[in-house]
């Protein structure tokens, strides 16, 4: 085990400022639609034994700023996050791997509109620093991507020369700044 996995020992909250969980997926066929929740707890615990990485997000927080019908749509509508029956997109490790040269990977279960699939993400994380006020401050982040349908938001339009007006691949980037617990 290396020094830096020793420095991990404990817990580790998510510092709610500096914390982020956002998303995109091809718009149109043109570009990529970008979002992201706000509201994002989560939790690194390490020991002798291993690492477990859980965390939620608030449906509710999500970033946005289209006309109110659309964002009603997307986040409270049964085709998308239906939030107003699963407030919270949930994940849960079964596996963490820290490499000595500072790669992550994380296998688990994401769970959105209570069904829970499983998912593997890879990143980076950074070494435990000291901050001005005496606590241990480390980051991981995260990258995933995944097929929106394994999730039942299958909604979907075709565009009028073929195509899809929403893709169906949703790339993930879960940026995660934890300081240890007292």
């Amino acid at each position: 085990m290396s020094t830096a996995t020793q420095q991990l020992h404990g817990t580790y909250v998510s510092d709610p400022a500096h914390s982020s969980f956002q998303f995109s997926i091809k718009h149109m066929s043109v570009s990529r639609f970008r979002a992201g929740f706000s509201d994002v707890d989560a939790r690194l615990a390490g020991d002798d034994s291993g690492f477990t990485l859980e965390g939620q997000a608030r449906v509710e927080s999500i970033s946005i700023t289209n006309p109110p019908p659309f964002r009603e749509h997307v986040v409270n509508g049964a085709d998308f996050f239906d939030a107003s029956k699963h407030p919270e997109i949930a994940f849960r490790s079964s596996y963490v791997q820290l490499g000595e040269d500072g790669t992550v990977s994380v296998a688990g279960e994401l769970q959105i509109k209570g069904i829970s699939r499983p998912l593997t993400a890879t990143g980076s994380y950074q070494e435990p620093v000291e901050d001005p006020y005496g606590s241990l401050r480390t980051a991981i982040e995260l990258n995933a991507t995944v097929d929106r349908r394994d999730w039942g938001m299958d909604w979907q339009m075709a565009l009028p020369k073929g195509g899809d007006a929403l893709g169906y691949e949703v790339e993930f980037t879960i940026h995660l700044e934890l300081t240890k617990e007292a």
